[in-house]
C-alpha cells in the first residue's frame, strides 16, 4: 500500500492532510508542487487534478483529490486511529465544522492569504508578464466558482478589491465560532481531538504565520489562544506545518503580514 501526496508548504489543505496522516501514523511519499510558481497548472498535474489545486493523494493507482475527501477516505480504508468520532451525533458535529471550512473558511483564507502576502510574493517572483500568465492559467472553477476573477482583483487591487473586506470579516467570524465552541472544552467537538481540530488548525496557523495573532491574543479570544497553544505543543504540529514551508516563504508570510496587519486590524476594529 503506497501513498503519494502532491502538496505544497503554504497550502492549508495540504497541511491538513499531512497533519491527519501524521496523527494516524501513516507514511507517505511526497511530490512538491510549487503553487506560487504556477506548477499546479502544468498539464501533467492537471490530468490528476483538473482544478489545479493541492493536495492530491494517489493511493497505489487510485487518485483522490480534495483534502476533506482524502481524510475521510483514509479513515475508511484504515479505521484504526480514526480522526473521526465513532458516535454518530459527534461525527455529525465534526462534519458541520469540516463542511463550513470547505464552503466558507477556505475561500476566505485564500482571499486573506493573497490579500496580505501572496500577491506581493507572486508579483516579485514572476514580474508583470509572469503574473499575467499566472492569473490567466487559473481555471474558471477552482477554489470557488468565481476564484479566477476574485484572485485577479485581489492581486491587482488588494484590500480595495470588491468583497475583500467581507472575506476578512468572515475569517474573523470563525474565530468567534471557535471561541464559543471551546468554552469549557479543550477541543472543538466532544472534548476530544478530532478532524474538526485538524481541519481548523491550518487556518489559525496561517494567521499566526502572517503575524496576526492579535486576532485572538491580548484577551480578545482566550479560548482560541489556549486551544492554539495546545495545538502548537502537539508532536506532529511543527513537522507538518512549519518544517514544510520554505524559509523564503515563511519570511514572506511574516514580513508581508506585518505590513498588512494595520489594515486588517482597522477592518476588525482591533486596537494596536
Amino acid at each position: 500500500m503506497t501513498f503519494t501526496l502532491y502538496h505544497h508548504g503554504s497550502s492549508v489543505c495540504a497541511a491538513k492532510v499531512r497533519f491527519a496522516m501524521a496523527e494516524k501514523g501513516l507514511d507517505w511519499d511526497g511530490v512538491y508542487i510549487d503553487i506560487l510558481a504556477g506548477e499546479q497548472f502544468e498539464p501533467e498535474y492537471q490530468k490528476i487534478n483538473p482544478k489545479s489545486v493541492v493536495p492530491t493523494l494517489v493511493h497505489d493507482d487510485l487518485v483522490i483529490p480534495d483534502s476533506t475527501v482524502i481524510v475521510e477516505y483514509l479513515d475508511q480504508i484504515m479505521p484504526e486511529n480514526s480522526v473521526h468520532p465513532k458516535d454518530p451525533y459527534l461525527r455529525a458535529q465534526v462534519r458541520y465544522w469540516t463542511k463550513a471550512v470547505d464552503e466558507d473558511l477556505h475561500p476566505a483564507c485564500g482571499a486573506m492569504t493573497f490579500l496580505c502576502s501572496h500577491r506581493h510574493t507572486v508579483l516579485r517572483k514572476l514580474g508583470k508578464e509572469g503574473t499575467e500568465k499566472f492569473l490567466a492559467s487559473t481555471p474558471e472553477f477552482s477554489v470557488t466558482s468565481d476564484w479566477k476573477s476574485f484572485k485577479d482583483a485581489i492581486i491587482r487591487h488588494g484590500f480595495d478589491a470588491p468583497g475583500a473586506v467581507e472575506k476578512v470579516k468572515l475569517y474573523d467570524s470563525y474565530l468567534f465560532k471557535m471561541e464559543k465552541a471551546l468554552a469549557g472544552n479543550d477541543w472543538l467537538v466532544g472534548n476530544t481531538f478530532t478532524i474538526a481540530d485538524i481541519a481548523l488548525t491550518p487556518y489559525v496557523n496561517r494567521l499566526a504565520m502572517m503575524s496576526m495573532r492579535g486576532m485572538w491574543e491580548g484577551g480578545r479570544l482566550p479560548n482560541v489562544e489556549r486551544w492554539f497553544n495546545a495545538i502548537e505543543a502537539r508532536e506532529h504540529f511543527k513537522p507538518c506545518f512549519i518544517d514544510w514551508v520554505p524559509e523564503d516563504l515563511t519570511n514572506d508570510l511574516r514580513e508581508n503580514g506585518i505590513k498588512s496587519w494595520p489594515e486588517v486590524a482597522k477592518i476588525l476594529e482591533i486596537e494596536i
